[in-house]
């Protein structure tokens, strides 16, 4: 199997308030909208996100396994890499002006560089961080080192 992913979809609760959220609170452009069903957005190089109505995932794919994570939150984290640390309180501040809950504010981190995490409306995690040590190349690839050691 070729090593890859094009499609990552997360089952929501309401894809209208998905739209709200993403596209009107966040800004991002969506590549199609299924009012009612479904919201794909581009997130990357052929990559899309798809926000698909938990109840019509069901139908299609079958009941989803009971989650055994933390307050019944699917045990995953997204993660959203921006160019420095003001950009993730930036990003923060825009996803709780939007109706996210960010559950943790930006701050340095032993890692070496500097992160936050919030939720969004059906309370999936998304870390938003500067990690000096995470490079995308012209061709998509990317690799991750050690941050700077001064950068902790």
């Amino acid at each position: 199997m070729d090593q890859h992913l094009s499609v990552l979809t997360l089952g929501v609760v309401d894809p209208a308030r998905s739209h709200a959220f993403y596209v009107g609170g966040l800004g991002w452009t969506p590549t199609l909208y299924v009012e009612g069903e479904v919201l794909f957005l581009q997130i990357g190089s052929g990559m899309l996100l798809s926000l698909w109505s938990v109840d019509e995932m069901v139908r299609e794919a079958g009941p989803t396994a009971p989650v055994a994570g933390e307050q019944g939150r699917a045990p995953i984290t997204l993660g959203h890499n921006v160019g420095s640390p003001g950009e993730v309180d930036e990003v923060l501040a825009t996803a709780a002006r939007a109706g996210g809950t960010v559950l943790v504010p930006g701050a340095r981190r032993a890692w070496g560089g500097y992160s936050g995490y919030f939720t969004d409306p059906d309370g999936y995690r998304w870390e938003i961080a500067h990690n000096p040590g995470l490079v995308v190349h012209e061709d998509g690839r990317v690799t991750i080192g050690e941050a700077d050691p001064g950068d902790r």
